[in-house]
This record gives structure tokens, C-alpha cells and sequence, in this order.
């Protein structure tokens, strides 16, 4: 079995900055895309930024030039980098992994973690 264990959530003003982790843990399976989704009540989650194997990155355009999305395929983790948060930026963040095991693939989600915009 393999989870995603996110970290680095949290309260923060403002123009302020937060590093987001997602570390795969548990049985060792190759992992394709990996990215960052993020959800508002109300609203459809939303993609933020992935990443494949091979470091091509994309990133939505609400947040170009402020988040980079980062990998390190050693360690099966993905990072967030968000820099000049808004506070439009406030809501759940999700952490999502492309599972490849014998010729098929699968979506694994992580719990979640907060963000917090407050003045």
C-alpha cells in the first residue's frame, strides 16, 4: 500500500510565502505525474501545478511567476513553492501522484493540508 503524506500548511499573510511537501510512502511503486490541486467550498477542485517524471512542469495561470512546483524523484516528493500569496490563495491543498504498477496507472490523492490567508 502507498499514501501521500502532505506538510507545510498552515496561516500566513498577505504577500507571505509556504513550502508545501508531499512525500510517497509505503510499498515502492514507479511514480508518473505528480501535482497540486487545491479546492474552495463550493467549487470544483482545481489544478495549481504538476510535474512529470522527466521535471516539465505547468502551472495554472493564476499563479505564474508566484508558485513553482518542484520534484525529487529519489525521495518520491513533490514541493510547492508559493511566494506573494494572495488571498485569493486560501483553500485546501492537494497533493496528487500518478501510480504505475505492471502496464496500469492510478490516481492517489493526499488528505489534504489548509491555507490560510489573514490579515
Amino acid at each position: 500500500q502507498v499514501q501521500l503524506l502532505e506538510s507545510g500548511g498552515g496561516s500566513v499573510q498577505p504577500g507571505g510565502s509556504l513550502r508545501l511537501s508531499c512525500a510517497a510512502s509505503g510499498r515502492n511503486y514507479n511514480i508518473g505525474f505528480m501535482g497540486w490541486y487545491r479546492q474552495v467550498p463550493g467549487k470544483e477542485r482545481e489544478l495549481v501545478a504538476a510535474i512529470n517524471s522527466a521535471g516539465s512542469q505547468k502551472h495554472a495561470d493564476s499563479v505564474k511567476g508566484r508558485f513553482t512546483i518542484s520534484r525529487d524523484n529519489a525521495k518520491n516528493t513533490v514541493y510547492l513553492q508559493m511566494n506573494s500569496l494572495k488571498v485569493e490563495d486560501t483553500a485546501v491543498y492537494y497533493c496528487s501522484a500518478e501510480i504505475l504498477d505492471a502496464g496500469r496507472s492510478w490516481p492517489l490523492w493526499g488528505q489534504g493540508t489548509h491555507i490560510i490567508l489573514s490579515s
